[in-house]
């Protein structure tokens, strides 16, 4: 609890959720200030891949170290913002779940509100910036990445948030697949040498030896016949420019380089590959040309994605998710981009303050 003087609180409490792919938060708030007196949190809360049992037991769990017993009944509106659902259709599959899964917790939990609000937690997040806006765009770049245009406070258009099969352009987890690629590249010759080979090698614990500059170069031959010519047909791919280490990158360890990768890849959900994404902004951090390139086409992507809703010079663009918040690795490449769409970029961190305003607003 963040406060426990209730005494001194108007009689009225909201809660607002933000069920999302990894875990829900719930944060117990005034309804005549919004000030945060309490949050909670438990598993994820995605209202279309998790179990309606489940997700009511996350919701409850949430919802129970938020909001303490002796404050249940004073709470007079809930609303939540969760992943595969929207608030734009009533029959959506994904809200239904989420309004059966939440109105069960709350009854577990002797909470008797009859105003509950359930939203996308992407409209949840377009909620969270300053004034709580009406209209406007929304960006989530994450491990996936989507814009939706929100029109009274719902969801109007969507572009991309297609999945990783499909879509997802510019995301976490498509940054993290072209990391991949652009190591297996460098590996089988297609590609420029880039750190990325041994950056995502270690990651996926792929053997020291098969590594750019992993195994020690043998030492020349000696003796009258030996060759002091050029490479030899066992020579790196890497060429002018090549980064050091990857001259000592035999032909022989770039093939069992690939071996060892494609099976750790293939083994782990696609989606696995997300986490590779930071190690694409610390290359190009230093300077690496292929991560920079990567960085940057990510960035045109998102762009792409957003001027898909035709926006309008001067519109809002409220942004969450990891790959955009402060010092986000593709936040200055796309704010210049929007910049230039007359468009500029509002980071929000979730839905949690989004949630709470929409309760009020149900009041």
């Amino acid at each position: 609890m963040m406060n426990n003087d209730f005494n001194q609180e108007s009689r009225e409490l909201v809660v607002g959720l933000d069920a999302g792919g990894t875990r829900t938060r719930a944060v117990l708030a005034a309804a005549a200030d919004g000030r945060v007196l309490g949050e909670g949190a438990a598993g994820p809360g995605n209202a279309l891949t998790v179990p309606l049992p489940r997700l009511t037991d996350h919701l409850a769990e949430a919802l129970a170290r938020a909001v303490p017993e002796y404050a249940r009944g004073r709470v007079a509106a809930v609303a939540g913002g969760f992943a595969g659902a929207t608030g734009a259709a009533e029959d959506d599959p994904g809200r239904l779940n989420a309004l059966t899964a939440l109105a069960a917790a709350l009854r577990r939990l002797g909470i008797s509100t009859g105003s509950i609000g359930i939203s996308s937690d992407i409209e949840a997040a377009f909620a969270s910036a300053p004034g709580t806006p009406a209209d406007g765009l929304a960006l989530v770049a994450g491990t996936g990445a989507v814009a939706m245009r929100i029109t009274g406070r719902r969801c109007t258009a969507t572009v991309d948030g297609d999945g990783w099969l499909l879509g997802d352009d510019g995301s976490g987890f498509w940054i993290g697949r072209e990391a991949v690629r652009a190591a297996l590249r460098m590996a089988d010759g297609r590609g420029g040498a880039t750190s990325l080979a041994g950056a995502v090698g270690r990651t996926l614990g792929l053997p020291r030896e098969v590594l750019p500059g992993g195994r020690q170069p043998e030492a020349p031959p000696a003796g009258p016949g030996a060759s002091r010519g050029g490479p030899g047909p066992d020579a790196p791919h890497g060429g002018p420019g090549a980064l050091p280490g990857s001259a000592t990158w035999s032909l022989a360890d770039r093939e069992a380089y690939r071996m060892h990768l494609l099976p750790v890849v293939m083994a782990e959900p696609p989606t696995r590959l997300a986490r590779l994404a930071p190690l694409v902004a610390e290359a190009a951090r230093a300077k690496d040309p292929v991560a920079g390139a990567l960085l940057d086409e990510a960035a045109g992507q998102l762009t792409d994605t957003v001027r898909a809703l035709m926006p309008q010079p001067g519109e809002r663009v409220v942004a969450t998710g990891g790959l955009l918040g402060p010092g986000g690795p593709l936040t200055a490449l796309l704010a210049t981009r929007l910049q230039a769409l007359g468009l500029t970029l509002d980071w929000v961190a979730d839905g949690c303050a989004g949630s709470v305003a929409l309760a009020r607003l149900l009041l």
